[in-house]
This record gives structure tokens, C-alpha cells and sequence, in this order.
């Protein structure tokens, strides 16, 4: 599968492309594609890393990536477990070049709007889930209707932002694989020291050259977004391991200074780690 700029298979006149996902795992690889992709997660949970920001998503989710919005799906290591997902992938100009813009859509700009970013939706979700449920008997033109329909829903809904910031210029493939091998390397090693000399000998590059490529790209420096990447991974432990203390979850996440955890998880979520705890 290639990866960056990340291809849909597109079958010959097939304007809206429907895709089951069935597996024990999602793509792992940082992609993206010219398709605007809508999906409703029907189980699994991970981490999710789009644009600039590190998410967590869970079964139930309905999550928006825009075009060519960089996006991984992290999936959680667990025993038999099961990754399934339900997609529609479609371009503003899959059904006309200005299908879109018609006045009698004017009500689904806000959708395209928060796509640009990616959003996962807050509200409506019963609504939207009951649709997407629909999706995998029907036909063709069956599916471009509940399309339609999902997109209305989802223009009405509350959402969350899925990044702030994406990198405007496309990918090429060679931004594409280092881009992806540091996203790769993080994931997978996080929990450890990364010193930005490891980083930047993945990325096959000087460790200055490095960090000015990695702050254009994702606004942000490296080890702000490898903190992001460890506070997100310590929320889902405070929230679902009660036997472990702060320090020990401190530990696994890769921090080895219980005050750097404390003030670090505090600047990224706005409470202790302790108040966290006492709130999930």
C-alpha cells in the first residue's frame, strides 16, 4: 500500500466510494488522500494523530478528515482485538465541479469548513450512526442520499476540532516517508528517552535542519509534540488504570521526573494529573 500521498483505490466512474474496515488494526502509516473522508468507528480505540495534534479515538466516534489532511490511526495493543470502521470517501467535485456551491447546498459549507482541519462530532451522533448503519446494503444512489443526509447532520452538529493547524503544501513522497518514519518512530518509542540526535537520524537529517523542518510542518516543535503524544496516553491510563499511581503512570508515559509530568500535563490540559484522575 503506497503511502504518502496515500491513493483511494477508485474504481472507473465511481464517484462515491464506500469502505469497510474489519480488521485487527487500522492503517498505521501517516497518510493522506484528495478524498474528504467520513467515518463512524464501530470498535476499537487508539491514538489518533491529525495534523498537528494527538487525539484519542474510541468505538462510537464519528470522525472528518479533509483533503489531503496528514492523519494516523494508532490502534490500542490488545488481545483478539477488533478494529472496524465505516467510511465514505468523496471530493467536493465528485459529483460536478461547482455541485457544492449550488445555493440549495449553501447549508453544508460549514461542513466543508471544518473539514479543512478535521472534527469529530459531539452531538447528532445517534442520528448519524443510524445512517451509516444503512450504508452497507444499499445502493449506490442509496448511499449518495444518506451522503447528503450525513453531511447535513453533521453541518448542524457540535464538533471538536481535530487539529489546529495542517501544513497547506501537499506532501511529496519524500516529505511523505519522513514525515512518516518520525511519526512512526514516536508512536513506537515514546515511552522511552528520544533525544532529538535519535529523531533526527530518522529522519536522516542534522538535528538544526530538523527542527526547523519539523516546526513548519506542524507549527509546533518536536518535543512539544512528543509531550502531546505522552499526556494523551497518560489521560487514557489515569482514566482506566485506578491501581496505578501518578507517579507510576508518570513513568510509563516516558517522563522520568514526576514535577516535569505534573507541570507539563497541567500547561496541556488545564488540571493535575491528580484532579484528572479524580474527575474519570
Amino acid at each position: 500500500m503506497k503511502v504518502l500521498p496515500f491513493k483511494i483505490p477508485k474504481p472507473e466512474g465511481v464517484s462515491l466510494i464506500y469502505q469497510e474496515d474489519n480488521e485487527a488494526f487500522f492503517y498505521d502509516k501517516l497518510h493522506q488522500h484528495e478524498e474528504i473522508q467520513i467515518s463512524l468507528i464501530l470498535e476499537g480505540e487508539g491514538t489518533l494523530i491529525v495534523g498537528d495534534k494527538v487525539n484519542y479515538y474510541k468505538q462510537g466516534d464519528i470522525l472528518v478528515f479533509g483533503s489531503h489532511v496528514p492523519h494516523v490511526f494508532k490502534s490500542e495493543n490488545k488481545d483478539e482485538g477488533i478494529s472496524h470502521m465505516l467510511s465514505l470517501f468523496f471530493t467536493k467535485t465528485s459529483f460536478g465541479e461547482h455541485f457544492f456551491e449550488l445555493k440549495e447546498l449553501r447549508e453544508l459549507r460549514l461542513f466543508f469548513k471544518r473539514a479543512n482541519h478535521g472534527f469529530k462530532v459531539t452531538s447528532l451522533k445517534k442520528a448519524m450512526t443510524n445512517l451509516f448503519l444503512k450504508l452497507k446494503g444499499a445502493t449506490e444512489f442509496e448511499r449518495f442520499i444518506i451522503l447528503m443526509e450525513l453531511l447535513k447532520v453533521a453541518s448542524k452538529a457540535n464538533y471538536n476540532s481535530l487539529s489546529s493547524y495542517v501544513y497547506e503544501r501537499k506532501y511529496n513522497d519524500v516529505e511523505g516517508k519522513r514525515m512518516r518514519n518520525v511519526f512512526e518512530y514516536t508512536m513506537t518509542h515514546f515511552e522511552k528517552e528520544i533525544s532529538l540526535k535519535d529523531i533526527a537520524e530518522v529522519a536522516s537529517m542534522t538535528k538544526n535542519a530538523f527542527c526547523k523542518y519539523f516546526k513548519k510542518r506542524t507549527n509546533k516543535t518536536y518535543f512539544s509534540f512528543l509531550n502531546e503524544l505522552r499526556i494523551e496516553k497518560a489521560c487514557k491510563l489515569l482514566a482506566t488504570q485506578k491501581d496505578l499511581s501518578v507517579s507510576e503512570i508518570s513513568e510509563l508515559c516516558g517522563f522520568n521526573n514526576i514535577s516535569n509530568f505534573n507541570r507539563q500535563f497541567k500547561a496541556i490540559k488545564q488540571i493535575s494529573p491528580s484532579g484528572y484522575k479524580k474527575l474519570n
